[in-house]
């Protein structure tokens, strides 16, 4: 048996009671200001005052012990929104973004989403394997250790499963925990452009039974926003994964309210995302249905936009959660210690609130 023990730390963490901490009860956390926690064969057995640790140990040979004066220890970093598998980066919209062209008009360009997906169906499982599992060490590094990857640069069944398959594999050769989220319906393809209907009828036929028989996602996901689609096309998609026995979470009210958030209350999603323009009658919905609220403060940085009302969710008793949204086009970062910061300086969280929320 190997035994390690972490010893003259501030320990900081949120009790486990099961379920998400939200409103009041997001700012509470365990803390201990001369803590130690010991781990068994790369398992943590106990945390707690260091003399009752150490008292823990009885006779037990201690292989490693790591003094941790003058530092804190907090749990690993769970980023739940991550658009991580991606062929190469889009650096020139940046450009465009400053010189004042909005994001979904790139889009409507053909840019944006619709240009990852071009470099997506020219690249190899393989060098999406490689590219996302480089993102996905460096995210490690900066702290995470579980993280959602979503596809959604597919937008066919071909190229979706591939980036799903690569998502898998990258969650079988690194240390992180991964959960692959299927997001065929990120944008219509250029061939769809008028025909969103047969799109989504598309995806419910033919993208989600492929990837149900194949259990390469457990989620599923679909952005609602005007020019793309809409309330009633993501409560079809979102229904049909439901009933293959998939959860469901989406993209919401990130550039206007149509009701997103609603939505999410209405079908039980795990979360509802982004939520910029999302009105406070839907985020009581919300709340009331256990849906979390998916923050992703580091994109309306890059964007440049009004960052989402974390007070106000909490006031309304929500689950705040925080995600980097770490993607090739809007959101240039794997850094949770980031996105703490920016929750803190610009969303009214509190630093305890925002540790919860990345945990």
């Amino acid at each position: 048996m190997s035994v390690t023990v972490f010893r003259n730390a501030r320990i900081f963490t949120p009790d486990d009671q099961g379920k998400p901490h939200a409103g009041q009860d997001q700012g509470s956390l365990v803390s201990y200001d001369v803590g130690a926690l010991l781990m068994q064969d790369g398992l943590i057995v106990k945390i707690g005052p260091e003399r009752d640790v150490l008292a823990a140990l009885e006779r037990a040979v201690v292989d490693e012990a790591k003094d941790c004066q003058g530092k804190c220890l907090v749990p690993g970093f769970v980023d739940p929104h991550t658009h991580n598998c991606f062929a190469s980066l889009r650096e020139s919209e940046f450009a465009l973004r400053l010189s004042g062209t909005p994001y979904l008009e790139i889009l409507k360009q053909g840019g944006g989403i619709l240009s990852s997906v071009k470099a997506v169906a020219n690249a190899s499982i393989d060098d999406l394997y490689a590219n996302t599992k480089k993102q996905v060490l460096r995210a490690l590094s900066l702290g995470t250790t579980t993280m959602e990857i979503k596809s959604g640069y597919g937008l066919d069944t071909v190229n979706e499963l591939k980036m799903l398959e690569a998502i898998n594999r990258v969650s079988m050769h690194t240390p992180v925990d991964i959960r692959a989220t299927f997001l065929g319906a990120h944008a219509v393809p250029l061939a769809y452009r008028g025909k969103t209907d047969e799109f989504i009828s598309m995806a419910i036929d033919e993208m989600l039974p492929a990837v149900a028989r194949q259990g390469i996602a457990k989620q599923c996901d679909i952005f609602c926003e005007k020019g793309v689609f809409t309330i009633a096309q993501g409560r079809r998609l979102l229904s049909a994964a439901i009933a293959m026995g998939m959860k469901v979470k989406l993209h919401a009210d990130e550039v206007n309210d149509l009701g997103g958030a609603g939505l999410a209350a209405e079908l039980q999603a795990l979360s509802a995302d982004h939520l910029l323009a999302a009105n406070e009658e839907n985020m009581e919905a919300m709340a009331r249905a256990g849906v979390v609220a998916t923050l992703l403060p580091a994109t309306a940085y890059s964007l440049r936009k009004p960052y989402a009302r974390a007070r106000t969710m909490l006031q309304k008793n929500l689950a705040v959660a925080l995600a980097t949204d770490c993607n090739p086009g809007s959101s240039y970062t794997e850094s949770m210690p980031f996105v703490i910061g920016l929750a803190v300086l610009n969303m009214g969280m509190t630093p305890a609130e925002a540790l919860t929320g990345v945990t």
